[in-house]
């Protein structure tokens, strides 16, 4: 098949040339948009009068056709026809000559290419949201798992307050579902036709766009032609939202893997989630949440290819845009794969009660709690930090916890102090007080478990 902008030229393109700017090697992905979109794009032609509807059967079908081919490995792949969407167009004029020579009329690849585009991330922001959502259930079961388990909290990987178990779980809760409403804020973006803005002025022929984004299910279409053709907005801004899920991903992994070392023992990962060593027969590694970790620096360096690509171009459409969807493909990949480990991980984790419970005690995370318990005697608060920092310095230059202290020297340093205060002194008890909303206490994490159980299970 000649090109399809070869009018113009009297040599044939070099084979390095056609090697060099062919994009078939990674936009064969999109083979299922581009049919979708151009079986559209036929039934609006039809529909306004531009072709025949014994046509548009003709094209819808033998796409349908092709769709299967490609599927099932039959469609053998060429740098000479460049991308996926004249591989398909080459595909069809073979079989329908002239009319399927009618498809393109009305548009340009220029609006095909981002309507295709859209689909496919219309499909991705929907497929990541389902794994987040199931990545948000596996901690929510694990909340209701562990409710009675008490953990350090940390502030600069230093003890700081005891919090339930359930409340560290709920807390990616909570990261994956800013996740999730960012995905679902983007799709606004994403959701606008591109399709039939042309090369970038639009056309003279009475094609009615609005049907085509009717057909494909975009919410509404896009306003300015010019725009619409060097507008990448959209994929720079699924990348980034998938930067911040890789983030998120990264977080957990890294906690996990602190407290899987023998340092801190508070995890125990199944075999089938660890590795071995080639030389320590000991070894049990935790590679897959180190590689979770890793790949989060290959979905945050795509952030930043796709905007270099995007900084510098004039508008409208440029060439340097077949290479947006490498950045994308990659990050969505990689989330995708992390995704998909990612629960399976969390279910079948445990957390070493007894190994844990040996060291609660350790690093005085009560000391908040006996502030606190000051302020409610009408102590200053600055005074009361004073007050329990002295109390602190003299647990432990006794090497003992401040639920040790005698009493009478807890009196000596504060008078306020009665015999009520080991109601708060231990993490345990310590824990148990906590009564804001949204805190790591007993009553508060309840709530938010609950809250929690409804709106995963309202999520189907």
């Amino acid at each position: 098949m000649a090109k399809a902008w070869g009018g113009r030229f009297q040599e044939a393109t070099d084979a390095r040339v056609e090697k060099f700017t062919e994009s078939i090697s990674f936009d064969a992905r999109l083979a299922d948009c581009d049919i979708t979109g151009s079986q559209a794009h036929a039934r609006m032609l039809a529909k306004v009068g531009l072709i025949t509807d014994a046509e548009r059967d003709q094209i819808v079908s033998e796409l349908e056709v092709i769709r299967g081919e490609i599927a099932r490995g039959e469609m053998p792949f060429r740098t000479e026809l460049e991308d996926i969407h004249m591989h398909i167009e080459s595909r069809l004029t073979q079989r329908l000559g002239d009319v399927g020579r009618k498809l393109h009329t009305g548009r340009s690849r220029n609006d095909q290419v981002s309507t295709d585009i859209k689909l496919y991330v219309r499909g991705a922001i929907e497929h990541v949201d389902e794994l987040l959502l199931e990545l948000q259930r596996a901690f929510v079961d694990r909340a209701v798992r562990d409710v009675e388990i008490v953990l350090p909290g940390y502030t600069h990987l230093q003890r700081a307050m005891p919090v339930l178990a359930s409340h560290y779980w709920l807390a990616y809760a909570e990261k994956f579902d800013r996740d999730r409403q960012r995905l679902a804020d983007c799709l606004k973006r994403v959701n606008i036709s591109p399709l039939g803005a042309a090369a970038l002025a639009g056309t003279s022929l009475p094609i009615d766009r609005h049907e085509t984004a009717k057909l494909l299910g975009f919410a509404d279409v896009a306003r300015n032609s010019i725009d619409v053709s060097s507008d990448r907005d959209y994929l720079a801004e699924f990348v980034f939202a998938l930067s911040l899920v890789s983030a998120h991903l990264s977080t957990w992994a890294e906690e996990w893997i602190i407290w899987f070392t023998t340092e801190f023992g508070f995890l125990k990962l199944p075999d089938k989630f660890t590795t071995g060593s080639s030389i320590m027969p000991q070894k049990r590694n935790p590679d897959v949440l180190e590689l979770i970790r890793g790949k989060s620096a290959r979905v945050m360096a795509d952030v930043s290819q796709i905007l270099i690509l995007l900084k510098g171009l004039p508008m409208a459409y440029n060439r340097d845009l077949q290479e947006d969807k490498l950045a994308m493909f990659d990050a969505y990949d990689t989330v995708v794969a992390c995704l998909e480990l990612a629960p399976a991980v969390v279910i079948g984790a445990e957390l070493r009660v007894d190994r844990i419970n040996e060291k609660l005690d350790d690093g005085f995370l009560d000391a908040t709690a006996l502030m606190e318990y000051l302020i409610k005697r009408g102590v200053p608060m600055r005074t009361g930090h004073e007050t329990v920092g002295k109390l602190v310095a003299l647990a432990d230059s006794r090497n003992c916890r401040l639920s040790d202290l005698p009493l009478p020297d807890l009196k000596e340093v504060c008078a306020v102090i009665e015999a009520d205060v080991s109601s708060v002194l231990g993490t345990r008890n310590a824990v148990a007080v906590l009564q804001s909303y949204g805190s790591g206490g007993q009553a508060p994490v309840a709530e938010q478990i609950a809250y929690w159980q409804q709106k995963v299970s309202l999520a189907e």
